[in-house]
């Protein structure tokens, strides 16, 4: 079945060919080399060119799918995979490649007749932005002063702030204030006097997480001895200290 063609410019013989392919409605993986080569050759003798360039081009081309049609009546040869060749395959390759590129110019094309609708407003600024000039002329200060000089000027202070760091006592470690409420610490204790009535103040204080939380818990102690909450007794001078509550006995 021959083709109508009807004599337009093409960029090239992948155009030609694309075109073809377009106009048969064929799938680009499935070329039917036999048609689409016969409707290319009846393009090329209807061509009228008196530059060998573009000819050589079509013809070129034309010898090409004669050659894919020879191949495609041949046995097809295998791959190292064992699969079979298709001999179309590399010119199905550019046909891709060429029409993908060929659309992209469309894109940039739409994008430039749009371009060409937009409108921008001119510069207009305030006379108080125009007529500001930075304080400092950057270029003036640094001179003659170059990149390398300035490197040198960076690693001299650098030198200099690490000489004035003492070396022994920038090892020692960072002390930190530990936070404790001597009221929530009051509260605590009043609270393992309720359920406690009597117990060993060095059970009391090994119940602490930190020094700090032994000191304030000592002080809690004083401070309920002195309001009368709790008694003291220790039977040696080197025995356990007892810690009584006298809630109850106030109370009575």
């Amino acid at each position: 079945m021959a083709l109508e063609v009807k004599l337009e410019a093409f960029e090239g013989p992948l155009d030609l060919l694309l075109h073809l392919i377009e106009k048969n409605k064929v799938d680009i993986y499935d070329i039917p080399i036999v048609e689409i080569t016969e409707q290319y050759l009846d393009y090329i003798r209807q061509m009228e060119s008196e530059d060998m360039n573009v000819m050589s081009e079509f013809l070129v081309m034309a010898a090409t799918l004669l050659d894919i049609k020879c191949r495609m009546l041949l046995p097809r040869e295998t791959g190292e995979d064992g699969e079979e060749e298709d001999p179309r395959a590399e010119l199905v390759q550019k046909l891709l490649e060429y029409k993908m590129y060929k659309y992209m110019s469309y894109e940039l094309r739409d994008m430039q007749m749009d371009a060409r609708q937009s409108f921008f407003k001119g510069v207009t600024l305030p006379q108080e932005v125009a007529a500001f000039r930075p304080p400092v002329d950057y270029g003036q200060l640094l001179g003659d002063t170059t990149l390398a000089q300035l490197h040198d000027i960076f690693k001299s202070v650098i030198r200099r702030q690490e000489e004035k760091v003492d070396p022994v006592r920038s090892s020692f470690g960072k002390i930190e204030k530990d936070e404790i409420s001597l009221e929530e610490k009051t509260d605590r204790v009043q609270q393992f006097l309720r359920s406690h009535r009597r117990f060993s103040f060095r059970r009391l204080l090994e119940r602490q997480h930190s020094k700090m939380d032994v000191i304030v818990t000592f002080l809690v102690v004083l401070e309920l001895m002195k309001l009368g909450k709790i008694a003291v007794e220790q039977a040696e001078i080197d025995g356990e200290i007892t810690v009584i509550s006298r809630e109850d006995a106030d109370e009575g």
